[in-house]
């Protein structure tokens, strides 16, 4: 097969038209879900706040799973005590990349593909590949500010599923992939000069980051599956079949209270379609009223100071997950715990999407949220309770 043709037609394909990402979509989206003077309505008082790194961007990818992914393991370095590092998340989507391509043509293209991933993907990479400082790879170009993938995703789905159609592969359509990310993001390096002492990126992740991913649990909840044991969570994004411990509905806030409570985040996969999530004013809860029933003057308020919730069922959020209400949209990173003027607790998120809200990168969501929309948390063993390890048999 002549693999330059390949690629030359795959991006004749898809660049002929604009792609617009995903998560550029859903960012706009949100856009309308404003009020004006939601920050005066809410008067937050600190609980809890464990140390965490910088707010960053992520320009136009769908890479907020290894942006919040990676600040989890920033603020674990913390947690143990140790300068953290900022990890570059583009080392970590690339490579995540690599391993989606593989299963997708051994898959005979019968599997997702796109920026998406999930939280242990981070985990996954970083003991198979190891880990690199972001400013030794940015995946920018000169000139370059923000990451776009916006022309590099189509491309890199063209070619892997034209070798997908193939009736026999070549072993060479992988050199064909790297080369098109190579000529995007850069070359990944081999060795790399941190701190006046030289790494790789295996005695990088080792030596400096020096987590151990075995130590780390994903968990979920849903109705369907037995509780306290592993079930496979199907949803487009986890494309290595990762397993997931099934909990609760309200083990999930409690699992993340105990954490925060003992000095660990928490990485979150969640919805945030919701039109009770506004990025813009930072608040993410669930309205007593349906948004659809409510008044103009209703929606007008919503995030103008505090809302009554209802309690959601385990039933509730079973059925919303199988009708597509629920959708694995995004991944944050759980950094606290605040109080609002009524004694309403909310987490402090940490998000992916720079410092344009009304808190610089950060929201606040409510526990009914996060027990209502949560695709899945990841955590550390230890951060669970005795009882907690136990019932998982960890």
């Amino acid at each position: 097969m002549n693999w330059n043709k390949s690629i030359w037609l795959a991006a004749a394909l898809f660049t002929a038209s604009i792609h617009v990402q995903a998560q550029d979509n859903l960012i706009n989206s949100l856009k309308g879900n404003v009020s004006d003077n939601s920050k005066e309505g809410f008067k937050f008082t600190e609980v809890i706040n464990l140390g965490n790194t910088s707010i960053k961007d992520q320009g136009s990818s769908g890479t907020c799973w290894s942006y919040s992914g990676n600040s989890f393991l920033e603020s674990e370095m913390i947690r143990m005590g140790k300068q953290p590092v900022e990890i570059s998340p583009i080392f970590t989507a690339r490579n995540t990349y690599i391993e989606k391509a593989k299963n997708f043509v051994r898959l005979h293209g019968d599997q997702a593909q796109g920026d998406g991933g999930q939280l242990h993907d981070v985990l996954t990479i970083f003991r198979q590949y190891g880990a690199v400082p972001r400013e030794v790879y940015t995946g920018l170009q000169p000139g370059q500010a923000r990451n776009n993938f916006s022309e590099m995703g189509p491309l890199l789905q063209g070619i892997t599923e034209t070798v997908a159609k193939s009736k026999k592969p070549s072993s060479n359509w992988l050199k064909a992939f790297t080369a098109a990310m190579d000529a995007y993001l850069g070359e990944t390096p081999e060795s790399f000069q941190y701190k006046n002492k030289t790494y790789t990126p295996r005695t990088f992740a080792d030596e400096v980051i020096g987590i151990n991913p075995d130590d780390y649990v994903g968990i979920s909840s849903f109705d369907e599956h037995a509780y306290y044991k592993p079930f496979v969570l199907l949803i487009p994004d986890n494309w290595s079949f990762e397993r997931f411990y099934n909990v609760q509905m309200n083990d999930l806030t409690d699992i993340i209270d105990n954490a925060l409570q003992n000095g660990y985040t928490v990485a979150w996969a969640t919805d945030v379609s919701e039109k009770s999530f506004s990025w813009k004013n930072g608040v993410a809860y669930v309205p007593e009223t349906p948004v659809e029933q409510m008044t103009k003057e209703q929606v007008e308020n919503m995030f103008n100071g505090p809302k009554a919730e209802p309690t959601i069922s385990a039933a509730q959020r079973q059925e919303a997950f199988d009708n597509y209400s629920t959708t694995d949209d995004h991944g944050m990173h759980i950094v606290g715990l605040v109080k609002d003027q009524n004694g309403k607790e909310y987490y402090i998120v940490k998000n992916s999407w720079g410092e344009s809200n009304d808190y610089k990168g950060y929201m606040y969501a409510t526990k009914e949220y996060v027990r209502y929309k949560t695709i899945s948390i990841l955590l550390h063993k230890k951060a669970l309770t005795k009882n907690m390890q136990s019932k998982l048999s960890l």
